[in-house]
């Protein structure tokens, strides 16, 4: 399939949803990671993507990242609908990502990782580049001013002029967000942000994407494991299940949904006396 844009079967409207997905199947050989999964990411809001272990949530991500070309269906991303997401024009469609393992230069600073995030909005020729002049200088001026923004922002000033190899987890894992964020996508894709985070790390990563999200009003989709930080984070929630949607809601009704609560815990539902109720359950708590 082509990751040129397909013709619209239907015209794009500014009001609509940052990023939709239409009817995306795939499959790996006879394996089906995802079924028919429609979901639809409006501006401005944190969305949620979880589910058990292999329910196919990053398998969902890389398809929106352009990493795996789905068998079926349609993303509609900045107003065209792909086939297959060209992930090498990510950067230019207004589209960010995090990965479940860091992807940071160990060998680099801290300032000097965050303000690679702006290496894919470079225009510069080579000699531009090597010789200072032109617009190089500009980019080089415009990624240091941006660094120096969201260095501020995530509290790294003391440490942005560390290497990166030499920070903790935790940290590594805000430089890679502020990294993220430098470009100032339209669009945020986090696969899992919070993970081997401390308890403490986690609270104040999430207060963080949602401090970003209010900030430069950044679409944020992520998935995460952890379903207290999520369901307190989220605005929506989507719910998969052995490749399939089996909820999508508020985080309230996704927590007292029984499908849901059957995909994590188990319980059954119908004629069982002993049952209790969603509210009593640890998921819904989590809400």
């Amino acid at each position: 399939m082509s990751s040129a844009p397909l013709t619209p079967e239907r015209p794009p409207h500014g009001a609509g949803p940052v990023l939709e997905l239409q009817g995306i199947d795939l499959s790996f050989g006879g394996i089906h990671a995802l079924h028919g999964i429609d979901l639809s990411v409006a501006a401005g809001e944190i969305r949620a993507i979880i589910g058990p272990n292999g329910a196919g949530k990053s398998s969902l991500v890389n398809v929106i990242s352009g990493l795996y070309r789905p068998s079926r269906g349609q993303v509609w991303l900045a107003g065209h609908a792909y086939a297959h997401v060209p992930t090498a024009r990510l950067a230019q469609l207004g589209v960010a990502r995090t990965f479940q393992n860091l992807a940071l230069f160990r060998g680099l600073s801290v300032r000097d990782n965050i303000a690679l995030g702006r290496v894919e909005h470079t225009r510069s020729t080579v000699a531009e580049q090597v010789l200072g002049i032109g617009r190089a200088r500009r980019e080089l001026l415009d990624a240091r001013e941006r660094a120096a923004e969201v260095i501020d922002f995530f509290g790294l000033g003391e440490i942005q002029q560390r290497l990166a190899g030499t920070l903790s987890y935790g940290q590594q894992k805000r430089v890679e967000l502020a990294r993220a964020l430098v470009a100032r996508p339209q669009l945020l894709l986090l696969d899992e942000p919070l993970a081997g985070m401390t308890v403490s790390e986690k609270a104040h990563m999430a207060q963080l994407i949602r401090a970003a999200r209010d900030k430069w009003g950044t679409t944020i989709v992520l998935i995460e494991h952890d379903i207290g930080i999520v369901l307190g984070l989220s605005d929506r929630v989507a719910v998969l299940d052995y490749g399939r949607k089996i909820a999508d809601g508020t985080p309230a009704e996704v927590s007292a949904d029984p499908a849901v609560i059957d995909a994590y815990l188990g319980v059954a539902h119908e004629g069982d006396e002993a049952e209790a109720p969603a509210s009593e359950l640890p998921l819904a708590e989590a809400a």
